[in-house]
Formats: C-alpha cells, sequence, structure tokens
C-alpha cells in the first residue's frame, strides 16, 4: 500500500478547461469502483477517485455542477464538457477523479470497491492488441485543455 502524497499542491480540471482545481495538504487513500452508479457516472468500467480534505480544495476556475447521485452522495462534473470530477459525501469528506488531475500517475489507487460489479473482460486488457489512436481521417488532434494552469 502506497504512503498519502504531501508537499507540493496538486491540480487538475475537466477537459475543456472551464473548471479547474488545486488541492494541497495530504492525499487520501485512492481507490477504483466498480460499483454501477461509478460505471455510469465515468462511462466506464470503474471510477477511480482520491479522497482530498474539503479545505484543502480549491476551485481556481469555475465550479463543477452537480448531480445528486443518491442519498448519500452527490456527483460533480463539468457543465460545459461532461468530465466527471468529484464524489461528494459530506461537508468534510470530497474524493476527486483520479483522471482528472494534470499528472494522475502522482495517485496510485490502492483497492478496489465493488468488484462484483466488474466486468469479466477487464481481467485480459492486458493481452489485447494495442494500437494508436486514429480517427477517420487519421491521427487524433487534440482540442482539450491542456494539463497544466493557464
Amino acid at each position: 500500500m502506497s504512503e498519502p502524497l504531501t508537499g507540493a499542491p496538486l491540480t487538475g480540471g475537466c477537459q475543456c478547461g472551464a473548471v479547474r482545481f488545486r488541492t494541497g495538504g495530504e492525499i487520501g487513500r485512492a481507490s477504483i469502483c466498480h460499483c454501477r452508479m461509478c460505471q455510469k457516472a465515468f462511462a466506464g468500467p470503474f471510477g477511480a477517485l482520491v479522497t482530498v480534505s474539503a479545505a484543502d480544495l480549491v476551485w481556481t476556475r469555475g465550479a463543477p455542477a452537480h448531480f445528486q447521485s443518491s442519498d448519500q452522495v452527490r456527483r460533480g462534473f463539468c457543465a460545459a464538457c461532461g468530465t466527471p470530477l468529484t464524489f461528494d459525501y459530506g461537508p468534510d469528506g470530497i474524493d476527486l477523479a483520479v483522471f482528472a488531475f494534470d499528472d494522475p500517475s502522482k495517485v496510485q489507487p490502492v483497492v478496489q470497491l465493488a468488484v462484483e460489479g466488474r466486468p469479466a473482460w477487464m481481467a485480459h486488457l492486458a493481452d489485447m492488441p494495442v494500437r494508436p489512436p486514429l480517427g477517420p481521417s487519421g491521427p487524433v488532434v487534440s482540442r482539450q485543455h491542456p494539463d497544466h494552469d493557464t
């Protein structure tokens, strides 16, 4: 199990750049959740989330819109581009989407949750062939916001 991160603030934001955040202090446990709500919220096989202190979280550009996904949790997302950003479960605790960080490799998940919802095909991901991303007319040119504050 990896140690919680401390030190330099970590930054991140949505795909279009309308919402940006910075968090300092200690980063808590990062997890991968396979529950159906996370699958739907992230439109993928899991949600990757990390706990941060609400007191250490600053929205540096814009703010997320919210959807009350259950009686206990609301999920934050960019209203402009739809990027999932938060899993908000109370006044003191909030989880941020790992892949919304500018450098998600600094936030390594240490536990999986709700594995009964994990698709069976995930066990074979490493065995699948790999190819570069191509669009219908060749290489894809990204228009997303860069992975740093602007």
